[in-house]
């Protein structure tokens, strides 16, 4: 417990210093291994999601629609 007055001692010169500090009561010691997991978990939940995505978009299958790509014009004189 490093809490108390500290003193420090030169030259006939004396400087004191009072320590206060509060401990967190729920913190959770994050060390590497720790991080490497949550990195690790979010890489795959990242590409599960990217595949899920991809599946329920329908991806092209080869039966596209060529309705899009042309456009019925008005057979009117002012229009064109």
């Amino acid at each position: 417990d490093p809490r108390g007055l500290y003193v420090c001692e030169t030259g006939g010169q004396r400087n004191s210093l009072q320590l206060h500090y509060r401990m967190c009561q729920n913190c959770i010691d994050v060390d590497a291994a720790t991080i490497s997991g949550i990195v690790i978990a979010d890489l795959v939940a990242t590409l599960l999601l990217a595949v899920a995505v991809y599946c329920v978009t329908g991806h092209d299958r080869g039966h596209t629609s060529r309705a899009s790509d042309r456009q019925n014009l008005i057979a009117n004189e002012l229009y064109q």
